[in-house]
């Protein structure tokens, strides 16, 4: 079994604390910005950042459909931890000033992935899936913080 690990990265126009702000939103914006892989969102704890509880279910493909109910925890450096009690999953989210009034904003997956030829094609393919739904949530979170 070998660690898999998709990564994301995008500039966003506006400013870093207002993107993690926004990102650590779990009971408004967060249920807003997520793609349509995303079904059956709910807050359980919380709402804000650390120490919030959620759940969704994750339809990565057709046939890959995973129930998370994540823990929200954060770093000392202000980056959202969002760890998933049912798997391996943890996603981390980092918010960085990269100009005045732009931030950019990553986002890194790991799980154990499948062992023999499913883990072969999980560590090939998964990433870039994850990849293409996180950039989407990315977008809309982009237009969500533009709004304002």
């Amino acid at each position: 079994m070998g660690q898999v690990v998709a990564t994301t990265e995008r500039v966003l126009r506006a400013p870093a604390d207002v993107v993690r702000a926004a990102l650590a939103d779990y009971a408004v914006t967060r249920p807003q910005v997520l793609p349509e892989q995303y079904s059956e969102y709910r807050v359980d704890a919380g709402g804000q950042g650390a120490g919030t509880k959620v759940h969704w279910r994750l339809q990565a493909t057709s046939k890959r459909v995973r129930e998370q109910d994540v823990v929200v925890t954060e770093t000392p450096d202000g980056a959202l931890v969002e760890t998933d009690t049912n798997s391996s999953m943890v996603t981390t989210w980092t918010v960085t000033p990269a100009d005045a009034g732009v931030s950019t904003v990553r986002a890194r997956t790991t799980w154990t992935g499948a062992t023999g030829i499913g883990g072969f094609f999980e560590r090939t393919f998964a990433p870039k899936g994850l990849a293409r739904i996180q950039d989407a949530m990315l977008t809309r979170l982009e237009q969500a913080v533009a709004a304002g």
